[in-house]
């Protein structure tokens, strides 16, 4: 750039090419100098502002990000497009952020009015944020943006996911009442809702009706929540009816959840001959396994549930690697549930041991399954070795886990182990109060006990 200037547009494909969001930051805010002296600012574009603050919004860097916007509110830049606010709402979402996504829908640097697509997007949050569909419709009525199709889908799934089915009816029938046409995600949402609350005939219904009073064809995802239901319900030759229907459409048997949930359901009658030739019918249908975890997950939980065999798990885990399909916690959390289930808490912490190496960390669900397994086989030393490691991380235990414990160590008068345990637990804060003045009363009865007085003293009272 010797003897040229460096003008927003040189600035702009640099933001773009640079990966690190903090040097491309220190770039933005001091932009190279050219050689020419001039006494001007330096000009930046929109294209500049929309590029930094995406890179600091995608790698959660708020703090510099709300700074960038501040200037840009205060610049003589034109303003932004709406697309850049809803990247801006979407980032705070997915960091379950609820009360700044509120913040950033309401923000100075983007003009007004806002459209139905911002709105969206941030009822989208903080749905994401599990914010209540009492949070979500004050939000509606205060921006008075009159709402689509996926305003009502999305209030549809906080109803459905508070369990209110008479919400999610009474929503649907406000949105036919608008002249707002149902789509597919708008009956998927009230199938799946009907299933879970075990209205099947109700979900059949409506099934019939999307495609009878609306013009509607059922989804993958409508045929999913059907199948899960009759499979849940036990009725798992209606179930396999259904699925052949879907047969007529073959895009709708790409999904594999449909066949993940007749997996478990063969499992669960003592069909397990029958998953055999449901594997050899989805490679019929050019639906490969590999692909998707979801059907061998399944077939690893029904060794592991219904077979109390998690050899034979092991051997489906082998396999699935071998076909290039790469287990993830979910797989392995199933195959440690299985293990303690069996008595096999050894097999069970080796698992987790090896589960790094296998390129899979640990999450706090593998950690809980093997801790309360480890409890339930009165394991107490090595469930207290797996709460340090547990709180190395930032791991707790379940409050439920550490009570059971607690008075499993109790019962077995380990007043050391005990004091090691209470001091664990209270840097996570994993025991209820009851249950501290319960294991402190126990133990500091015996005098011969009263040297962990003092070291609970500061718990006790914090």
């Amino acid at each position: 750039m010797a003897g040229k200037k460096f003008s927003s547009y040189h600035l702009a494909a640099a933001l773009r090419r640079e990966p690190d969001p903090a040097a491309a930051l220190r770039l933005f805010l001091n932009p190279p100098t050219s050689t020419i002296p001039s006494s001007a600012p330096f000009r930046y574009s929109l294209r500049c502002y929309d590029l930094i603050i995406s890179k600091l919004a995608a790698a959660r860097l708020f703090p510099a990000m709300e700074s960038v916007l501040s200037r840009l509110a205060s610049s003589s830049v034109p303003r932004p497009r709406e697309q850049l606010l809803c990247r801006v709402i979407s980032a705070y979402g997915r960091a379950r952020l609820p009360a700044a996504a509120r913040r950033a829908f309401a923000h100075p640097a983007f003009p007004e009015p806002r459209t139905a697509r911002a709105l969206n997007t941030l009822l989208h949050a903080l749905l994401a944020c599990r914010a209540p569909l009492s949070d979500l419709l004050a939000v509606c009525r205060d921006a008075r943006i009159p709402p689509d199709a996926c305003t009502y889908n999305i209030l549809m799934r906080a109803a459905a996911a508070s369990g209110s089915l008479e919400h999610t009816r009474r929503l649907f029938d406000e949105m036919l009442r608008l002249g707002i046409a149902p789509t597919v995600d708008t009956f998927g949402t009230i199938v799946a809702a009907l299933c879970d609350a075990g209205q099947l005939e109700e979900a059949f219904e409506v099934k019939d009706a999307m495609v009878r009073r609306h013009d509607v064809s059922p989804n993958a995802h409508v045929y999913a929540s059907l199948v899960k239901g009759l499979c849940q319900r036990g009725e798992v030759d209606a179930a396999v009816r259904l699925k052949d229907e879907m047969a007529s459409k073959p895009e709708l048997l790409q999904n594999s959840a449909v066949y993940g949930a007749l997996v478990r359901a063969f499992f669960r009658a003592g069909r397990k001959g029958e998953v055999d030739g449901l594997l050899e019918e989805m490679k019929r249908r050019g639906i490969v396994p590999h692909r998707d975890r979801v059907v061998y997950n399944a077939i690893i939980a029904g060794f592991c549930e219904d077979e109390r065999d998690p050899s034979a798990a092991f051997a489906v885990l082998d396999d699935m690697q071998k076909c290039g399909c790469k287990p993830v916690a979910v797989t392995y959390n199933t195959l440690v549930a299985g293990l303690c289930k069996s008595g096999r808490w050894q097999d069970a912490n080796e698992l987790v041991e090896d589960m790094p190496r296998r390129g899979c960390t640990p999450n706090v669900v593998t950690y809980r399954m093997l801790f309360d397994g480890l409890c339930s086989a009165g394991e107490f030393h090595e469930a207290n070795r797996v709460l340090s490691e547990m709180v190395f991380k930032g791991f707790a235990p379940s409050k439920d886990g550490a009570s059971k414990f607690v008075e499993g160590i109790e019962k077995e008068g380990d007043a050391v182990l005990l004091e090691s345990v209470l001091c664990q637990l209270a840097k996570v804060n994993a025991l209820e109060s009851s249950g501290w003045e319960k294991a402190m009363s126990g133990v500091l009865n015996d005098p011969v006990e009263l040297s962990i007085e003092k070291p609970l003293a500061s718990i006790r009272f914090a």
